[in-house]
C-alpha cells in the first residue's frame, strides 16, 4: 500500500467531488457527501485542518478507491 499525503477536508472535498460526491449538508464540524450516482454512497468527513491517516484510510476505502487512485485526484 502506498502512503496517503497529509489532506485538510477542503482538500479531500474537492478531490471527490471528482467522481460525483456533492455537499449533502454538513452538522458540527462533519461534512456529509453524497454520490449523485448509483450506489448513492455517503461519506462523513471530519471538517479538520488535517485529517488523521486512519480516517483518511477509511474514507477512500468507504468510496471505493486504492490509495493510489486517490492521490491522482488530488
Amino acid at each position: 500500500m502506498s502512503k496517503l499525503p497529509v489532506v485538510s477536508a477542503k482538500d479531500v472535498c474537492k478531490a471527490l467531488k471528482k467522481l460525483g460526491y456533492d455537499i449533502d449538508h454538513q452538522t458540527g464540524s462533519h461534512i456529509v457527501l453524497r454520490n449523485a450516482h448509483p450506489p448513492y454512497r455517503r461519506l462523513t468527513i471530519p471538517d479538520h485542518k488535517e485529517i488523521a491517516k486512519g480516517t483518511l484510510r477509511a474514507i477512500v476505502r468507504q468510496a471505493g478507491l486504492m490509495p493510489d487512485e486517490f492521490k491522482t485526484l488530488l
